[in-house]
């Protein structure tokens, strides 16, 4: 082969070396990363809203929230105004609402904060009950909920607080306040 044959092979090598070289003059070549600050969220959902079923397939627990924002570092997710409702068999759900919540990375633990309202309402064989509290734990998995604050249980008419509340919502379902008990009873 003679350099007239390899002209075409010579003038691409030159246009490779030329763009090469433009490249490295304008910098193109240098990616530059974003630092990332350490508790940076991955992604956000506003109206959010999730089911989830139990093995046969009918309603286990419902969330709604204003707002989701989920961080990649811990594997958090925030919420803002959640509404939560978990389903018996029998009964009304379960229904709890607070001003925002932190779930766990693994979905175990809920830390609600703000008011917290957790309520059941009248039907037959049960009677209405409604929660107010503060810094409540909620295990999703186990229908298990505790605080350490002041809580307040209402069953129209009656009226009970107390400080530290633990609360299975699931059959069988139990209550418990923990101290500084007092209550208002009406009898019939």
């Amino acid at each position: 082969m003679t350099l007239k044959e390899n002209r075409i092979y010579l003038y691409l090598a030159v246009i490779a070396a030329m763009s090469w070289w433009l490249v490295k003059l304008a910098g193109l070549d240098e990616i530059e990363r974003a630092i990332t600050p350490p508790h940076s969220p991955d992604y956000f959902s506003k109206g959010y809203t999730k089911w989830e079923m139990n093995e046969l397939g009918t309603l286990k627990s419902k969330l709604l929230s204003d707002e989701i924002i989920h961080y990649s570092d811990d594997g958090t997710t925030h919420t803002v105004n959640p509404l939560m409702f978990f389903y018996n068999e029998k009964t009304p759900p379960w229904i709890i609402k607070s001003e925002t919540g932190i779930l766990s990375g693994d979905g175990k633990d809920l830390l609600l904060k703000g008011k917290v309202t957790v309520s059941r309402a009248k039907a037959e064989g049960v009677s209405e009950l409604i929660i107010n509290t503060s810094l409540l734990r909620v295990k999703p998995e186990s229908s298990y909920a505790e605080t350490d604050a002041w809580a307040e249980l209402i069953s129209p008419p009656n009226r009970t607080t107390g400080t530290g509340m633990k609360l299975i919502f699931a059959k069988p379902i139990h209550l418990e306040l923990l101290a500084n008990v007092k209550g208002k009873y009406e009898t019939k």
